[in-house]
């Protein structure tokens, strides 16, 4: 269950975060209203799912996972230029929390 509502705090974040892109400086209503809105539903998702999660292991997947995508996000979509060093973050990042996965963090 815990998993299931990070997964979902996830989606909200990206989510968020991607509308924010869209609501030019917050003076584009709709969009300011989903980031406002995907936020609050990412943090109460997030906020249940430390009540079974470990907060070390589901924060780093939590901001991981959310910055991953993120920057996927802005390469596929938002016309983002993709750079040796912005890839090697991301891996770095996965590495990173499956390193914490793996580490006897559950």
């Amino acid at each position: 269950m815990g998993y299931g509502l990070l997964a979902g705090a996830i989606a909200a974040e990206i989510l968020a975060t991607t509308s924010m892109k869209y609501s030019d400086g917050f003076s584009r209503l709709w969009p300011s209203l989903v980031t406002g809105v995907g936020y609050l539903v990412a943090f109460a998702l997030l906020a249940q799912a430390l009540k079974t999660l470990q907060v070390g292991t589901a924060y780093a997947i939590w901001s991981g996972v959310g910055t991953t995508a993120i920057a996927a996000i802005g390469v596929l979509f938002l016309g983002e230029a993709l750079s040796l060093a912005k890839v090697a973050g991301i891996l770095l990042i996965v590495a990173g929390v499956a390193v914490l996965n793996l580490g006897g963090a559950h």
